[in-house]
């Protein structure tokens, strides 16, 4: 395999795009801050040239984009719509400087690619965009003084050199070919890049600055690998170039080292393999790190930085993190960049979740990946699947054994070649009673096929991906759900693609499925991070939320014969416009499904904000409540929801067992600079969520990807179970599994089994009321699901009571049959199987399994 030329001219405009995303330099006009716009990007800058070519004989724009543009936009003809300057990315405004109707720009490279835009008569816009949302992807989007994270990881320049390597036809098909182009692609750019600078070293003429944008550029390609000695030297030498000519990157590039030297300590302390309580926030001065040389020279740098720049939230932050990890937090950390202790408490004490995954068993290393918790042999114990987005990466299998344990069984399972997958989620496809496995490729990446694997109701798992249909066309993706769209007792497949429309997989009953999106009226091109399903209007049908990341979320209603309507605009779930995790539950139990929405903001500055209780730049959370009357209101500020905190994966679960949902996000992005606490919020009654991520002992501060919340112990509260990794090589973290505390609330654990619904009875809702120990009565909703829209908890529904639950009552209603249960005086704290269309339900037997094995607490005990 050969890879593409990398002519010099190439390599210092990618090089000079890594400084650029560096020091975030922005260059403002006096035109008007609004434009209607068309975009082309291609994964090179030859073959940007070609196009400006093309362009210049007449060739039409929204043509050629549609043919040639890697962006999502592409099947729209390039179509921005109408945006503003404001809400692009410097590269962008600068290369839009001058431009009236009719006029092309120059060239810009963005993390993507190389782009060309069009500046095009404003009835081309269609209604369709507004300068609220632009409809702009992420690697095109600034929304207005957002102080985006300094980009050390190289995550861009893998991608790159990825695009621009020779690939044969089909291989995004194969995942071992996808891993070999990976390899070869890196190690191609790297010798490439080393080629130039070594010449560069004999060339009289060579000019400093470009060879200083080189270096940057190696030390990115070697922090993706996570060799971060060789990454330090090349900003070294980047550093002595910009200091001796008084380049502005200077203090950029003292801001990275300090990042490659903080993420360098962590790696040469074990934090990737045993970080225990060391990346837990707040840090306590007994879980400093033993090996402190580059923890010094991070604060070293950061010092520099700050002394020029007091003001950067973004390395104040990372300065009072580097004196924790060192042990010097708070005493040496000057008074006026003090970020005090008391930022990092919380407010309600929930108990501390201790993180027992060794102990248990759960030895997961890895990328950025999803997490599955159900139980796939039926023998009544929750195995945990795990999955990692390294192109190299296996999914792992852990079952749980009768005493307790957890053990690795993907190569028994069937699953040992099945690599990459940056989310999963489990469902009964084909109503045999055994849970299958949906794995999701290729997001914020390429496009890969992806994984359809059926359980054989053995213990192993068939590939039949190719014969189900859902191989091709392969997109970039990491979201899904399962539903039932027509009610026929099968479940369906919604998809949320990056790179295309999504796609609505109708399942024909047959083990196969027919992509129906288009008849469906499902269509639309936008990067699309989250998606979920719910029945928001009580009508007994799932609709379908798209969270989109550039532009606005979209609700469409279910018309009740396989097609949807779009319904957003009215009902007023418009989102941040840089959406990812989402979801439907009934935060506040009156009975209608709300819409929780995350905005993703990669800034370290605006998460710092959320907690020094500064003004935002960026939008924040959304919490939308169901009016009941087919719209929503947005009760973000009054929840107390109205933060920024950088999420990825997230998911809910009751972790205290009153019978109100609580919320657990996992932070982050590619960069070693994000370095935020991923969050756990109680929610107070639903009336309020706090802030209990201090006093849990959850806050890890590495990537955070698959949430799952289950009772893996069988004591009758909920587990938080969470696969952290970032991106890249270099940044890899075990997964974790925080045990509950306990709360000493009464629970119930209810396990429905479809009839003529579909099997795993996805989309069920369950009512249960109570009365407590003061005569008070209320009521409890849930829907059978997995979660949220970046990690599954178990199909199984754990639903807490509360204290002194008395004359407990169940309802279940049954979507296909239209059919409702009533059970009164259940009995509380136990698990129960209940099948539709049966008159009486049957209690679960399980064993309690301490996490650790029956022998870490004693023997094990029935219930």
């Amino acid at each position: 395999m050969v890879s593409r030329s990398w002519p010099g001219a190439s390599i210092v405009a990618v090089a000079a795009s890594i400084l650029v995303g560096i020091a975030a330099v922005a260059v403002l006009t006096a035109q008007s801050d609004e434009l209607t716009l068309r975009i082309i990007v291609v994964d090179s800058v030859d073959e940007a040239r070609r196009v400006v070519d093309r362009l210049q004989r007449g060739e039409d724009f929204a043509t050629l984009a549609r043919t040639l543009s890697i962006d999502p936009t592409g099947y729209t003809g390039g179509l921005l719509g109408r945006t503003r300057l404001s809400a692009l990315r410097a590269e962008l405004r600068t290369a839009l400087r001058g431009l009236g109707a009719g006029q092309i720009s120059p060239i810009a490279q963005i993390p993507t690619g190389f782009a060309i835009l069009a500046v095009v008569p404003p009835d081309e816009a269609g209604g369709s965009a507004g300068p609220e949302y632009p409809v702009a992807g992420p690697a095109l989007a600034a929304t207005g003084a957002v102080k985006y994270v300094a980009d050390v990881a190289g995550f861009g320049e893998a991608l790159v050199a990825m695009r621009q390597f020779d690939r044969p036809p089909d291989w995004e098909l194969d995942p071992q070919m996808v891993c070999r182009l990976r390899k070869e692609s890196l190690a191609a750019s790297r010798e490439a890049v080393e080629r130039d600078l070594a010449a560069r070293a004999f060339e009289t003429t060579a000019d400093p600055s470009v060879t200083g944008q080189v270096q940057v550029m190696l030390s990115q390609l070697h922090a993706f690998d996570g060799r971060m000695s060789q990454a330090i030297d090349r900003l070294r030498d980047a550093y002595a170039v910009a200091s001796k000519r008084g380049l502005v990157t200077r203090p950029s590039l003292e801001e990275a080292l300090g990042i490659a030297h903080l993420h360098k300590a962590g790696m040469d302390n074990g934090l990737q393999f045993a970080p225990g309580d060391r990346c837990l926030l707040p840090m306590k001065p007994e879980q400093a790190l033993a090996q402190t040389a580059d923890l010094e020279k991070a604060i070293g740098y950061f010092s520099t930085f700050l002394a020029r720049r007091p003001d950067d939230l973004e390395v104040r932050w990372l300065f009072n993190l580097a004196h924790m990890s060192a042990g010097g937090y708070p005493d040496k950390v000057p008074a006026s960049l003090l970020i005090p202790p008391a930022t990092f408490e919380s407010s309600e004490d929930v108990g501390r979740f201790l993180d027992v995954a060794p102990r248990a068993g759960l030895v997961s290393i890895g990328q950025a990946g999803g997490v599955i918790v159900d139980d796939f042999d039926n023998d009544g114990r929750l195995d945990v699947v795990t999955s990692s987005m390294g192109t190299c990466d296996r999914m792992q299998f852990f079952h749980r054994t009768e005493r307790g344990l957890f053990t690795e069984q993907a190569s028994t399972r069937g699953l040992a070649n099945q690599l990459g997958g940056l989310n999963m989620m489990q469902a009964d496809f084909d109503n045999d009673g055994y849970l299958d496995i949906l794995v999701l490729r290729g997001g914020w990446e390429f496009p890969q096929r992806k994984s359809l694997l059926r359980n054989n109701g053995d213990g192993t798992f068939t590939d039949v991906t190719v014969a189900s249909g859902l191989a091709t066309p392969a997109s970039s993706t990491q979201t899904a759900v399962w539903t039932d769209i027509d009610q026929d007792g099968f479940l369906d497949l919604f998809v949320g693609n990056e790179d295309r429309p999504p796609q609505l997989f109708l399942n024909k009953q047959n083990g196969t499925f027919e992509d129906i999106a288009g008849q469906a009226r499902l269509t639309g091109a936008m990067m699309t991070k989250g998606v979920a399903a719910g029945d928001y209007d009580n009508d007994g049908w799932p609709d379908l939320y798209l969270s989109n990341l550039g532009g606005p979320n979209s609700l469409f209603r279910n018309n009740h014969d396989r097609t949807f309507t779009p319904v957003g605009g009215t009902a007023g779930t418009a989102g941040s416009g840089r959406g990812f995790a989402t979801w439907f539950f009934d935060y506040d139990n009156d009975g209608w499904q709300d819409l929780f929405s995350t905005s993703y903001f990669t800034s370290v500055d605006e998460t710092a904000r959320t907690y020094l209780g500064l003004p935002h730049n960026a939008r924040t959370l959304m919490l939308y409540r169901n009016r009941g009357d087919g719209t929503f209101a947005d009760v973000t500020v009054e929840v107390g929801l109205d933060k920024v905190f950088m999420p990825m994966g997230a998911n809910f679960g009751d972790i205290d067992n009153d019978g109100y949902l609580d919320i657990y996000l996992g932070t982050g992005n590619p960069s070693y600079a994000s370095l935020v606490p991923s969050v756990l919020l109680r929610n107070r009654e639903g009336k309020a969520f706090v802030d209990v991520t201090g006093s849990s002992g959850t806050g890890e501060l590495h990537r955070g990807h698959g949430v799952a919340f289950a009772d893996l112990d069988g004591d009758g509260d909920e587990e938080i179970v969470f696969e952290v990794g970032g991106a890249t090589h270099g940044d890899r973290h075990p997964l974790r599994l925080f045990e509950n505390p306990g709360h000493g609330n009464d629970w119930l654990s209810l396990k429905l089994v479809g009839v003529k619904t579909n099997r795993a009875a996805v989309g069920a809702r369950i009512t249960v009321t109570v009365q407590d120990g003061a005569g008070r009565k209320r009521s409890i909703h849930r829907t059978v699901g997995s979660g949220g829209s970046f990690g599954a908890s178990p199909l199984e529904q754990h639903i807490g009571l509360g204290r002194s639950a008395r004359a407990v009552s169940v309802d279940i209603w049954w979507p296909t049959s239209d059919t409702r249960q009533h059970f009164a005086n259940v009995a509380v704290n136990q698990a129960l199987q209940v099948t539709e269309l049966a008159s009486d339900y049957v209690r679960i037997r399980r064993p309690s399994l301490p996490l650790g094995g029956a022998d870490s607490r004693g023997t094990t005990a029935v219930r």
